[in-house]
C-alpha cells in the first residue's frame, strides 16, 4: 500500500507525526509539505522535535490569500500523483493545506483519508469550517476524535461504513513528548522566574486578529491581567502584522516568536490558565487539565467544554475579564474527565484500519 501524507501547517505536523510513526512496516509513505507555514519556527523546528521525516516534495508556496495558496498547492500537488501513485491519501485538520490535498486527491480519483474528520462549529463564515465539510464529504475514509462529530456526519448524510471514531492524534503527541517539556527552563530563558504564576495566551484566527476592534480589545485585557502576573503571548505571524498598531495598548505583555511544540507544552502544562482561539489549545488544555477560555463565539470542539476545562467567553472583551478574574481568584473549573479514546493510541486505531482497508 501507497500513502501520500499531506501536511502545510504546525498543526498537520503534531497529527501527522503518530500516524505516520503508527504505518511504518505497514505502508510505503510519502510525505508532502506545501509550505503554507514556511518560517521555522512554524515549521522545520516541529519536524525535528516530532520526529517527521524529512518531506519527500516541498511545495513551497509560501505566503499568500487562502485563495492563492490552494492554487499553487493544487498546482504543486498535480505531478506528484503521478510520480508518486498513491493509493490513498491521507489529510489532517481543517487547513488550507488539507483542502488542497483533499481536492487534488478526488481529482485524481485517489482514495481520500481524513483525520480529525467530522468537527463542526456551525459557523461558516470560518474558512476553517468550510475546509472541513468539503474535505469530509469527498473523504472515502473518516477517522473523527469523538463522538459528537461523528453525529455531525450522520445528520450530513455520510454513511456510516465509512466513520471511524479513533480518538484525538494530538494527544498521542502529547502523551508521548510530555516528559520532555521543562516549564521551569522556558520561563527562565523568557526572563521569568521558575515557579511564578502566568498567563499563556495565543491568537491568530482571522474572526479575533483581522475583526474590527476585537484584537484591541483583547489585548487590552491581556495588558490589564499583566498587571497581576506576568502573561506571555507568543505571536503568530498572523497576529505579528497587527500588533504594532495594538501595542500601546498592552506594553507589559512577554511578547515571544512562535515556540516549538516542546516550549509551547511547557508553557500550557504550567499556565494558571491559556486564553486562546485555536481548536488544538482547547485539546490540549483539556487532557492536560489545565483551564482554557476560548475567545471564539462558537467551538467546533464541544467535548472539550463538556468534558473539559474550556470555557467559551465570545469576543465580548468584558466576559473574557471575568472569566479570568474567577480563574485568578480561584474559582478553577474541575474537568470531568479525559474524553473516551484520548488515550494517546488513535493513530494505532487508524493504522490498523488503513491496513485493512
Amino acid at each position: 500500500m501507497k500513502i501520500l501524507h499531506v501536511v502545510g501547517a504546525r498543526p498537520n505536523f503534531v497529527k501527522a507525526a503518530p500516524v505516520m510513526r503508527a504505518m511504518r512496516g505497514r505502508a510505503r509513505q510519502t510525505l508532502v509539505h506545501t509550505g503554507q507555514h514556511y518560517e521555522a519556527g512554524m515549521s522545520a523546528v516541529f519536524f525535528d522535535q516530532l520526529d517527521l521525516p524529512q518531506p519527500d516534495a516541498a511545495l513551497d508556496v509560501g505566503p499568500a490569500s487562502p485563495t492563492v495558496q490552494t492554487g499553487r498547492m493544487l498546482l504543486g500537488l498535480d505531478p506528484l500523483f503521478g510520480r508518486f501513485r498513491p493509493d490513498a491519501c491521507v489529510v489532517y485538520g481543517d487547513v488550507t493545506s488539507t483542502l488542497a490535498g483533499a481536492l487534488a486527491a478526488a481529482q485524481h480519483g485517489v482514495r481520500l483519508v481524513h483525520v480529525e474528520a467530522g468537527l463542526r462549529s456551525g459557523d461558516r463564515t470560518m474558512p476553517e469550517e468550510r475546509n472541513r465539510i468539503v474535505t469530509d464529504h469527498l473523504a472515502d475514509l473518516l477517522f473523527t476524535p469523538s463522538p459528537d462529530a461523528d453525529g455531525n456526519l450522520a445528520r450530513e448524510g455520510v454513511p456510516a461504513e465509512r466513520i471511524h471514531c479513533v480518538g484525538n492524534v494530538m494527544i498521542d503527541t502529547l502523551a508521548r513528548l510530555l516528559p520532555r517539556t521543562d516549564t521551569g527552563a522556558v520561563l527562565e530563558r523568557l526572563g521569568i522566574p521558575s515557579g511564578t504564576r502566568y498567563v499563556l495566551a495565543t491568537l491568530h484566527r482571522p474572526a479575533t486578529v483581522d475583526g474590527g476592534g476585537v484584537f484591541v480589545d483583547v489585548l487590552a485585557v491581556l495588558a490589564e491581567i499583566s498587571t497581576r502576573v506576568p502573561v506571555v503571548f507568543p505571536v503568530h505571524p498572523r497576529s505579528r502584522a497587527r500588533l504594532a498598531a495594538a501595542l500601546s495598548s498592552a506594553p507589559a505583555l512577554h511578547l515571544t516568536e512562535p515556540l516549538g511544540y516542546l516550549d509551547f507544552v511547557s508553557l500550557e502544562r504550567g499556565a494558571a490558565l491559556v486564553v486562546t482561539d485555536s481548536g488544538g489549545v482547547q485539546e490540549e488544555t483539556t487532557w492536560l487539565g489545565v483551564p482554557c477560555i476560548t475567545v471564539r463565539d462558537t467551538t467546533e470542539r464541544p467535548v472539550t467544554v463538556r468534558e473539559g476545562t474550556n470555557t467559551v467567553v465570545g469576543r465580548d472583551p468584558e466576559r473574557l475579564r471575568s472569566a479570568v478574574g474567577s480563574l485568578l481568584a480561584g474559582d478553577r473549573r474541575r474537568a470531568a474527565g479525559r474524553p473516551a479514546l484520548w488515550d494517546g493510541r488513535a493513530a494505532e486505531r487508524i493504522a490498523g484500519v488503513l491496513a485493512e482497508a
